[in-house]
């Protein structure tokens, strides 16, 4: 296999990563008035339920300044609320709100949507094989970063 940057693995995914995101980007704003940034936020906090601010910027791998902004920003919108954690007085917990319980089956029907476009031209076998494929990258480059005394994502 020829090593130009169209076939390394590491370009390739974070190209079609990047490609995926735009396209889901431009769709979410349309359909939502979501950023794919402010639906990462509503997807995390429906699947681990209400959070620390601070586990939240770590999880989504985004610094506590960068987060405060897209929290403020989804406040006024009305997606999310923050309250002071009772483990923590100088820290904030995140909750989704009503609004943003409603709107999470859109969000994912959005990021469906992008997924079928990206795999359009692949059989139901080629899809599978695709996602596992993509799994058991994703468990070799964790137990990698395991041995190197890294947390896993």
């Amino acid at each position: 296999m020829e090593n130009g940057h169209d076939n390394r693995l590491g370009f390739l995914i974070t190209d079609a990563g990047r490609l995926c995101g735009r396209l889901f980007d431009e769709r979410a704003k349309a359909r939502l008035g979501l950023t794919r940034a402010q639906s990462r936020v509503l997807a995390y906090l429906s699947w681990y339920g209400e959070t620390n601010q601070a586990r939240l910027a770590e999880t989504l791998e985004i610094s506590p300044i960068s987060l405060t902004r897209l929290l403020d920003r989804m406040t006024e919108g009305g997606w999310v609320v923050r309250a002071a954690d009772a483990n923590d007085r100088r820290a904030y917990c995140v909750q989704a709100t009503r609004k943003a319980r409603a709107a999470l089956a859109q969000v994912l029907d959005v990021g469906d949507r992008v997924a079928d476009e990206a795999l359009t031209g692949f059989d139901a076998h080629e899809r599978q094989m695709l996602i596992g494929l993509l799994h058991r990258i994703r468990a070799n480059l964790a137990q990698a970063l395991a041995s190197c005394g890294t947390e896993q994502a």
